[in-house]
């Protein structure tokens, strides 16, 4: 249920998701084109036992000795040197902001006693010079270090064809993922602060209670339909539920509100499209019918009152009852009245039907 809400989410806000990867396939995109190539050139070099300097038994001891891995690092940090890299390049005559943009380092290969000297910097032809050099001159500072070993070049540095920087391909590559990972996260988010904005206007649109429109919405889409039904019909509808006096304080919160939710879904099931319902009072509600006549708005209201008259279950396992007992006043008016004195008008129809004790309906028409 959790993983499909958030699809839900993913889907509201795909657009999102498309921008983001657009924007940042864009920006990927203009910064491989802005950008410095850079350049690495390896060369590797092999630590071994210096044999014409020793004996047998000290080619077997020195053997055992490269084995604790300390010379071979030992080494490594010799060739990683500051020192090493800048007698390396005295030779290349290079200033010292051109030499600052190169940088070097130096590994051992997993499981071996060879040594990698990577030297990565703007012009392919100076970086691989740079690493030959700093593989020559490791070898020759090595060489009054230990007599037991010597360092020995096992491949030069070749001109490299390929910058390791920008690669458009990877970048663009990288930049449809994140974009996609971003924007997956700005469609939730989105719609996470979306949520309270929408159950906030919901709350001023809606009654929680029943489902139906607020009193407040109601009244202010009754003015609005008034003011466009100039000259024209309309007709509103107080109900009063009498079968529910008293019973939000006897019942359950939560069974009283299913009932409000029963009764708003039936009218909605038996008005038309375009009427409304509206949350008029604890055990009232409004009905508004735009563009329609008195009598057939008496005729519609008729038959919602047939259909409130079934009593409406309350526990469907034990079976209880309640009779909702429902009145309705009716006025209509051609558009040209004041909102309060529709309401006055409709407060007084329902009233009547009230006090009459006959007819649970009543209606009033041109004020009469």
């Amino acid at each position: 249920m959790e993983l499909r809400h958030y699809f839900r989410m993913l889907l509201a806000g795909w657009w999102i998701i498309a921008l983001t990867v657009c924007a940042a396939l864009a920006i990927a995109l203009a910064l491989s084109y802005i950008a410095t190539p850079i350049y690495r050139a390896n060369t590797r070099l092999i630590v071994r036992p210096n044999v014409p300097s020793l004996g047998n038994s000290s080619v077997i001891e020195s053997l055992n000795t490269l084995d604790k891995r300390s010379i071979v690092s030992t080494y490594a940090e010799v060739l990683g040197s500051v020192r090493i890299f800048t007698e390396a390049a005295t030779p290349l005559q290079l200033a010292p902001l051109a030499l600052a943009k190169y940088t070097r380092t130096s590994v051992v290969l997993p499981d071996s006693n060879i040594l990698e000297v990577s030297v990565t910097g703007p012009d392919p032809v100076v970086a691989a010079r740079l690493a030959n050099a700093i593989g020559q001159r490791g070898i020759e500072y090595v060489k009054g270090l230990y007599q037991a070993y010597a360092l020995d070049t096992l491949d030069s540095a070749a001109v490299p064809t390929s910058p390791i920087s920008p690669q458009p391909v990877r970048d663009a590559g990288l930049a449809v993922a994140l974009g996609v990972i971003l924007g997956a996260a700005l469609a939730i988010l989105r719609e996470q602060l979306r949520m309270p904005l929408e159950a906030l206007r919901r709350r001023n649109v809606l009654d929680p209670s029943s489902s139906a429109y607020s009193r407040r919405y109601f009244l202010r889409y009754l003015e609005e339909e008034l003011q466009r039904k100039r000259g024209g019909v309309l007709a509103l509808g107080l109900l009063q539920l009498d079968g529910l006096e008293g019973l939000s304080e006897t019942l359950p919160a939560g069974v009283f509100h299913s009932i409000l939710h029963h009764v708003t879904h039936t009218l909605q099931a038996e008005l038309r499209g375009r009427d409304i319902v509206g949350r008029w009072g604890e055990i009232s509600f409004a009905l508004l019918l735009p563009a329609t006549p008195g009598t057939a708005a008496m005729r519609t209201l008729d038959r919602v009152l047939q259909v409130l008259s079934i009593p409406v279950s309350l526990n469907e396992t034990e079976g209880e009852k309640v009779r909702l007992q429902p009145h309705i006043g009716i006025v209509a008016t051609n558009g040209n009245e004041e909102i309060a004195a529709v309401l006055d008008r409709a407060q007084k129809s329902l009233e009547r039907t009230l006090q009459s004790g006959h007819s649970p309906i009543h209606f009033s028409e041109n004020g009469h």
